[in-house]
């Protein structure tokens, strides 16, 4: 598919619009948050705890007092940043490893893709709290961990997407030609294979918020008093609290929903856009960490 027929499509896409509008409204409060915030985020107030929705605390106060609506904000900051660089940690591993073993097959196929098949053998949650209870709780030990964890389904896509590539003539033309491995990767293979992993990585962004909120609740991501939605989530989580204050967990919890469908709608418009009939076939489920719970 042309590139303008592939925008003619996203452009009459209701998906990608409202999918786009959601990432970028989300992308906005992260950026502007000292801005759009009224109150200090960590600040703990206890005089003022459980206080409902008003026009002085936009979304209510939490269980120590602290804004709700200012923590949300400071929140879409954690939770994109983790989405996107441990995606751009996830690319770099699996699109590399399944460039090296689509091209040259053979005994680096086979031992790349027994790796990859032990990662997923293991649940993805599972293994996340496992790396992570293993090291210092950070944001950067969670930035590495979901990356690290998602480069496997990253690399089977990449590396089936070569497969089919390097058949192709110029490929061969190129090789016969006497071109460096190097440069037929990159300048002929890489650009065959870039659409897929772009749908990949958008959908991975998604399974990366899950995943660090997941952590957070835990205990094991963000660490107090940096504010992150899945803790936001935990520390309201008590059951007389949700009946008299549902608000500290309802607008967090809202907040993932709408961000994981903002990158889910998103990448389902760029996948039929780009490719409406083999891509959605060609990526599979756990590529970028898109389905956190599988076994």
């Amino acid at each position: 598919m042309s590139d303008s027929r592939a925008a003619n499509a996203l452009r009459v896409d209701a998906r990608a619009w409202f999918g786009a509008a959601v990432v970028v409204l989300l992308i906005l409060l992260a950026v502007a948050a000292p801005f759009v915030a009224r109150h200090d985020p960590v600040h703990i107030d206890l005089i003022n705890q459980l206080r409902p929705p008003s026009a002085e605390h936009w979304l209510g106060t939490d269980i120590q007092g602290r804004d709700v609506w200012a923590r949300l904000v400071y929140g879409a900051r954690i939770s994109l940043s983790v989405g996107i660089v441990s995606q751009g940690i996830a690319l770099a591993l699996g699109v590399t490893l399944g460039l090296i073993a689509g091209f040259y097959g053979r005994w680096i196929d086979e031992l790349v893709m027994r790796l990859a098949d032990i990662t997923l053998a293991f649940p993805t949650l599972l293994l996340l709290i496992a790396m992570v209870a293993a090291l210092q709780p950070s944001l950067g030990v969670v930035f590495a961990t979901i990356g690290v964890v998602g480069w496997a389904g990253m690399a089977r896509l990449v590396r089936g997407q070569v497969l089919v590539v390097r058949q192709l003539e110029y490929v061969q033309a190129s090789r016969a030609l006497g071109s460096r491995d190097v440069r037929v990767i990159l300048l002929h293979v890489l650009p065959g294979v870039l659409a897929p992993v772009i749908i990949a990585a958008t959908l991975g962004v998604a399974g990366a918020i899950i995943a660090e909120s997941s952590l957070s609740f835990l205990g094991l991501g963000v660490q107090p008093p940096t504010p992150s939605w899945g803790s936001m989530i935990a520390d309201g989580r008590d059951l007389s609290q949700l009946r008299h204050a549902p608000w500290t967990s309802l607008f967090p919890g809202l907040a993932i929903g709408a961000a994981v469908l903002g990158f889910n709608l998103l990448g389902d418009a760029l996948r039929d856009a780009l490719d409406p009939r083999a891509t959605r076939a060609a990526i599979p489920r756990g590529a970028g960490l898109a389905d956190i719970g599988r076994p």
